[in-house]
C-alpha cells in the first residue's frame, strides 16, 4: 500500500493519517494505540504498524512490550540489589590484556577487571550508587572526557535505558534514575525526547586516555546465561594497531599500580 503524492511538508516523517493508511487500519484505531490502548489490538496490527514505521528488531520488541505486556509473560518484581556471581568476577579477572566489565539492569556496573579501571577510570573509588554508566556518561565530566565520540555514547546509553523502562515499568529505581538525569542533564533531556530504542551487541568505541591518547577499540556485548539482565562487555584492539600497542602500555601500567598498592 502506497501513499498519494502530497505537497512538500514543513517537518519530516509520516502524519498519523498516513501511518494508519500504511498499516491498513483506521485513523481512529491507530490513535487509540498512541493513547495507550494497545492491549485491545492484535499482534497482526502491531506488526503492521512496526512495518509501516519501519521499526528495527529492538524497536519492534519495545512496541510489543508497551502495547501488549502480557505477550512477554508476567511482570516480575525488580530485585532490590543486583549481584555478580563470584565465577563471573573470576572470568573478568582472567581476561588479561583486554578491558572488560559487566553491566546489569539500569546500566549499573557490577564488576570489572583491572585493565578496565585503567582505561575507563577507577570505579572502585566511587560509591556503589555512582557505578552506573548513565550517571557517568551524563553527570561525570571526567568520565565524559574519556569518550571521543560522546554523542554516540550518550545515545547508546539512552537507548538502553528506554528499553529497560519498557521492559520493567515497575522499577522504581530506574524511574528515579531517569528523573535524576532529566533534571540534571540537558543532553539527557534532548536525547530522551527522541525515543530511540536499541541495544548494540558490537561496535567500535573511540576513547581518549590521558596517558596514551586516542584508543580505538572494538567491543562485544554478550548476555550472561542465567542472568538475563547482565551483559559482559569486552573491548579489544585491532592486531598490530597503535591502539594494541597503547593497550600493552596500559596493561603494564595497571600491573605496576597493583604491585605498588599491595
Amino acid at each position: 500500500m502506497g501513499l498519494p503524492s502530497s505537497p512538500r511538508r514543513r517537518v519530516p516523517g509520516l502524519r498519523r493519517e498516513e501511518l494508519a493508511q500504511l498499516a491498513g487500519v483506521s485513523f481512529a484505531y491507530y490513535t487509540r494505540l498512541e493513547q495507550g490502548h494497545g492491549a485491545t489490538m492484535s499482534a497482526e496490527v502491531l506488526d503492521a504498524v512496526a512495518r509501516a514505521l519501519p521499526l528495527s528488531g529492538d524497536e519492534h520488541d519495545h512496541l510489543f512490550r508497551l502495547a501488549r505486556p502480557e505477550l512477554h509473560g508476567k511482570r516480575h518484581a525488580v530485585p532490590r540489589k543486583q549481584r555478580l556471581r563470584p565465577g563471573t568476577q573470576q572470568l573478568l579477572d582472567a581476561l588479561d590484556g583486554v578491558p572488560a566489565y559487566v553491566c546489569g539492569r539500569r546500566l549499573d556496573v557490577l564488576g570489572w577487571n583491572r585493565l578496565a579501571t585503567t582505561v575507563f577510570g577507577d570505579w572502585s573509588r566511587l560509591p556503589p550508587r555512582e557505578r552506573n554508566l548513565s550517571r557517568l556518561v551524563f553527570l561525570s565530566p571526567a568520565a565524559r572526557d574519556r569518550f571521543a565520540d560522546l554523542e554516540a555514547k550518550m545515545l547508546d546509553v539512552v537507548s538502553v535505558l528506554r528499553m529497560d523502562a519498557g521492559t520493567y515499568p515497575d522499577d522504581t529505581e530506574l524511574a528515579a534514575l531517569i528523573g535524576e538525569l532529566t533534571e540534571k542533564s540537558n543532553d539527557f533531556r534532548r536525547l530522551w525526547a527522541r525515543h530511540d530504542v536499541r541495544r548494540r551487541g558490537h561496535g567500535v568505541q573511540r576513547l581518549r586516555h590521558p596517558v596514551t591518547g586516542e584508543l580505538i577499540l572494538s567491543f562485544e556485548a554478550m548476555g550472561l546465561h542465567g542472568n538475563a539482565d547482565q551483559t559482559l562487555v569486552v573491548y579489544h584492539p585491532e592486531p598490530g594497531s597503535t591502539s594494541r600497542k597503547a593497550l600493552w602500555l596500559l596493561t603494564g601500567l595497571s600491573a605496576l599500580r597493583t604491585e605498588s598498592a599491595s
